[in-house]
């Protein structure tokens, strides 16, 4: 996994609430357990018409947001079904730090577990920074729980278990294997 410490990025803004993992990845292109290859179907079912043409208005769909990996969105993001694929489909399109207003328990904890940064962010500092930052690059700095866009500065809280993880580019297999020492001194031990 790697390190993630201070992040530059541009920013893009689908507002919406409750947007749910059957938008982020449907479920007809659930076809594989790789991480990878899900890019061109996040949110599908706005990026594309029934013939399979991308509709130009769609943000995700316009060149100005071509290279932005900060997207920044509403209330209860990632509610549905708790496929992972959802993650790896954000994350395979470019995807790398997501500031909603909250998330559902199963996609946060799918989002942090595969090396990214999901903020929680209330609706008027999420207002400000859409405002300001809305195609324009930002600075995720994670040591300093910092969002920073020109002279706007907005803290943001952290866990700190997964602060350590993403700082170090550890992820729980890393941990483990960190630990492998001591788990052989306790297997030799019983």
């Amino acid at each position: 996994m790697n390190s993630f410490t201070v992040y530059k990025s541009k920013v893009v803004c689908i507002l919406n609430d409750n947007i749910d993992t059957d938008i982020l990845i449907p479920k007809n292109y659930l076809k594989s357990v790789k991480r990878t290859g899900f890019g061109d179907f996040v949110f599908a079912p706005w990026r594309y018409d029934k013939d399979g043409n991308k509709i130009k208005d769609f943000v995700l769909n316009q060149e100005k947001y071509a290279d932005a990996s900060i997207l920044i969105t509403g209330e209860n993001f990632g509610c549905g079904s708790s496929r992972e694929h959802a993650a790896w489909a954000l994350q395979d399109f470019g995807i790398r730090v997501i500031i909603a207003g909250g998330y559902s328990d199963i996609f946060y904890n799918n989002w942090l577990n595969n090396g990214n940064v999901a903020i929680k962010l209330d609706s008027e500092k999420r207002k400000m920074l859409s405002e300001i930052a809305d195609g324009k690059e930002i600075e995720i700095d994670l040591i300093n729980q910092k969002i920073l866009s020109g002279n706007l500065s907005i803290d943001f809280e952290f866990p700190e278990i997964y602060k350590q993880r993403l700082i170090e580019g550890k992820d729980a297999i890393d941990i483990t294997l960190d630990l492998e020492e001591k788990i052989k001194e306790y297997e030799n031990r019983v």
